[in-house]
């Protein structure tokens, strides 16, 4: 199935690239809201970062945006002793800074100094550094503090263009398991909010 949805996603962005009539190049900067789904524990969100380049290659409607950012995301993992959820039972923690390799493909309306834009499209996300911290019931329970080198997702959201800044927010929900344990699945899924800035 993914391999379905990057042979689609590659092949559109390869017939709107031969159909470009203009290129831009900026800069980006901005949060995450981040979380690993688990099936295990409760989790809670926690605050990132992001900061790269992007590219908009398109038409006058349709475009492809490549990019490429370095970010920040993290989970705080909880499991309680009750029903109540008062009482912990243990916790960890873990944050990885990722190197983000989003292609999105997407639509645009308005004017050329004020327009709406619609996209989505897959990502590809390398971890560049992991640091994580679990007690050792959670070692003993769940046997996941070692995770794999990349992940796969897929965005989608919105922006706004005003001139030459560009507004966006994004949902990115994962699609690969990121967790090396056989016994649980995790997958991150966050929310971003960014600022981008047109240098061509």
């Amino acid at each position: 199935m993914k391999r379905i949805i990057l042979s689609i996603v590659f092949l559109t962005a390869g017939w709107v690239t031969a159909q470009a009539q203009t290129f831009n190049l900026g800069i980006k900067a901005g949060v995450n809201l981040a979380k690993l789904n688990a099936d295990f524990a409760s989790e809670e969100n926690r605050l990132g970062y992001q900061v790269g380049a992007w590219a908009r290659i398109g038409g006058a409607s349709f475009y492809v945006q490549p990019e490429a950012y370095i970010g920040s995301k993290g989970n705080k993992f909880i499991s309680f002793t009750n029903n109540n959820n008062t009482e912990v039972a243990a916790e960890g923690k873990v944050k990885f800074t990722t190197l983000d390799i989003p292609v999105l493909l997407g639509t645009k309306f308005g004017a050329k100094n004020l327009n709406f834009r619609l996209m989505a499209g897959p990502v590809v996300s390398f971890v560049l550094d992991e640091n994580s911290s679990f007690s050792s019931a959670y070692d003993q329970a769940t046997d996941f503090d070692n995770y794999k080198n990349q992940a796969i997702g897929i965005q989608a959201g919105a922006g706004v263009d005003v001139g030459s800044i560009s507004v966006d927010l994004r949902y990115e929900a994962g699609l690969s398991n990121i967790s090396k344990s056989e016994k649980y699945t995790q997958k991150p899924n966050l929310f971003q909010l960014s600022l981008g800035f047109k240098i061509l």
